[in-house]
């Protein structure tokens, strides 16, 4: 069995040589029968990422490296390393050392007794600050709620597809994919491996606030309707709303009265609907943006060099 080990790199500087050193004893070690390569990515690294790529590629022989012209995403990265590889089965790591070895391990045995196309390795828990814990938590409650009833709660980073799996994921040729729903969606059974996530050694995450916010959006906005269908909710909801005000205002102006008087009470109500239309509004050309990105059809990537 061929087997290729797609590597993102952003800003791992440090991380890398380690990163494959370890890979590689494991695969030498206990799974000496595999015949296997690494594709390296580099996501547009401004540090010294890149050189120590070129390093272990001078060094090893089995070392594939992709070099993007800029910073593309992780998901383009990973795809990137997809296209590129010719493995049997494909394995997707982290740089930062955080999935452990013993996880690898059973993902690989996993694989090859072929009970299925897909391992993937869920996370139960991380050694990390409280702050990136509650935001993980909550990105996946919404995306459980809005999108994949079946994704897990911790989510999932590192997997392992076959090579049929693979040809199915670069056909769904998404301008802003959400790679966990895409492997979920294409509908082959997933095995999940519970793991526990290490503390980072070298290096901070580049994963923002503001990236895992537009994740959320195309998890939710490529695969949901649920949004729209809120806001139509609550626009019946304000209609019907409005006629049994406007039944009350017309009741007490024959009563010789009026239920609110004065500039406040219209203030609140011009403020509270019209905010809540832009809203709206911004929701729906979330969606019009999506399409037009989509009718672009726009590479995913650039790759400046290969070695």
């Amino acid at each position: 069995m061929d087997l290729s080990i797609v590597i993102p790199i952003y800003f791992n500087e440090g991380s890398i040589t380690k990163t494959v050193t370890n890979l590689h004893s494991l695969l030498v070690e206990k799974f000496n029968d595999l015949s296997f390569e690494f594709v390296l990515v580099n996501d547009g690294s401004k540090d010294n990422s890149w050189n120590e790529m070129k390093e272990l590629n001078a060094k090893f022989s089995f070392i594939k490296l992709i070099n993007f012209s800029r910073n593309f995403g992780q998901v383009s990265a990973i795809y990137a390393g997809y296209e590129n590889s010719s493995g049997d089965y494909i394995l997707n790591v982290a740089a930062d050392l955080q999935e452990p070895l013993s996880l690898i391990e059973e993902i690989l045995v996993t694989i090859k007794t072929k009970d299925s196309k897909i391992v993937a390795g869920k996370r139960i828990g991380r050694d990390e600050s409280y702050y990136r814990k509650m935001t993980s938590k909550l990105f996946y409650v919404l995306m459980r709620k809005l999108s994949f009833k079946n994704i897990p709660e911790g989510g999932f980073d590192i997997v392992m597809i076959s090579k049929d799996v693979k040809i199915e994921l670069l056909n769904l040729n998404e301008s802003n994919p959400f790679w966990q729903g895409q492997i979920l969606w294409i509908g082959y059974s997933v095995k999940f491996i519970p793991y526990s996530r290490l503390k980072r050694e070298v290096g901070e995450s580049r994963w923002t606030f503001s990236k895992k916010i537009k994740y959320l959006l195309d998890g939710v906005l490529s695969y949901s309707y649920a949004p729209l269908r809120f806001f139509s909710f609550i626009g019946i909801i304000t209609f019907f709303l409005g006629i049994l005000y406007s039944l009350v205002i017309v009741y007490k102006y024959f009563q010789g009265d009026s239920p609110f008087k004065g500039w406040a009470p219209l203030m609140i109500v011009i403020l509270l609907f019209s905010g809540l239309q832009l809203v709206m509004l911004g929701l729906i050309g979330e969606y019009v943006w999506r399409n037009l990105e989509q009718s672009k059809n726009r590479p995913r990537y650039i790759i400046d060099e290969k070695l």
